[in-house]
């Protein structure tokens, strides 16, 4: 467990606004437990993920049919890919022709030790994998892949070419997007991916101040300020329902298949700002779902 989630949620707030503001790198903070995007930098939890999202969106027959049809192999994006481009080379071995990695920030290691493990590992699963041996940086590396990282949030999406990927997948990202930023995000990956294209997305609402849903204490007005908005714990607060909705508004077919609740709220409904304290058992007890959009 991250040494931020023993922490009382108050003092982890507070250290984290305090620590966000320090000339420290988000490598320095992630090794003492205080800020952390994710676990791909573990060769199984990486390949679990992908392949998760890879069967959820029946990508093993479509990609088999891209084939058939002439059509050269899939296209994947992975929006978020945090610590790792670990995706890239799983990609790679699933058969894409070329994947994109979007992010909001330079956050993956440029280590080449995490993807020569995670080469090893799908080597050891039967995979074919790309050689190594030649490889000195982490460009070289994505070139190899014949992938591209891009930083720069929804502005990258704008760079990729409409009806241009098959395969669109998330994990624990979306909940992430600034909430002035989410539509236009979702128009984004409608935009580009392929009218026979698949997206899987696995959506969590847990706060990153203790695991709970403790940023429901706060006004969208504090909480969309400058001041927590960019202190590493941002979450949407977009709920169950909202999201379903800006799913279909963008213009996506949606088909939900695993939701979580909490058997009870993990804080009394008098203690949540006025935007959530009227919203119904259904949305404050969903905690985390999965889903498809066509």
């Amino acid at each position: 467990m991250p040494i931020s989630h023993r922490l009382p949620w108050q003092v982890n707030l507070a250290a984290k606004v305090v620590l966000s503001r320090m000339p420290v790198s988000y490598r320095i903070w992630k090794r003492v437990g205080f800020f952390n995007l994710g676990a791909m930098e573990r060769p199984e939890y990486a390949y679990h993920v992908f392949e998760q999202h890879f069967r959820a969106a029946g990508m093993s027959e479509r990609a088999a049919g891209i084939s058939e049809r002439g059509g050269g192999r899939a296209v994947c994006l992975e929006l978020g890919p945090g610590d790792s481009l670990s995706t890239a080379l799983i990609a790679l071995a699933f058969g894409a022709s070329q994947t994109y990695l979007v992010d909001v920030g330079p956050f993956a290691t440029a280590s080449l030790t995490p993807y020569r493990r995670m080469a090893a590992y799908l080597h050891q699963h039967g995979f074919p994998v790309a050689d190594l041996s030649n490889i000195q940086t982490l460009d070289q590396l994505l070139a190899l892949c014949s992938a591209k990282y891009l930083t720069h949030g929804l502005d990258s999406l704008r760079q990729i070419p409409s009806a241009s990927v098959d395969f669109v997948f998330s994990h624990a990202s979306l909940q992430q997007v600034r909430r002035a930023e989410f539509l236009p995000t979702m128009k984004e990956l409608r935009r580009i991916q392929k009218p026979g294209g698949v997206g899987s997305y696995t959506v969590g609402m847990r706060d990153l101040i203790g695991g709970a849903a403790n940023d429901l204490r706060f006004s969208n007005r504090a909480w969309e300020s400058p001041y927590l908005a960019d202190a590493g714990f941002y979450t949407n607060r977009l709920r169950y329902s909202e999201m379903l909705g800006l799913f279909r508004k963008a213009g996506f077919a949606v088909e939900v298949i695993h939701v979580g609740r909490w058997e009870k709220l993990p804080i009394p409904r008098e203690k949540l700002a006025p935007e959530f304290s009227t919203l119904s058992d259904d949305d404050l007890l969903t905690c985390e779902w999965d889903v498809i959009l066509r």
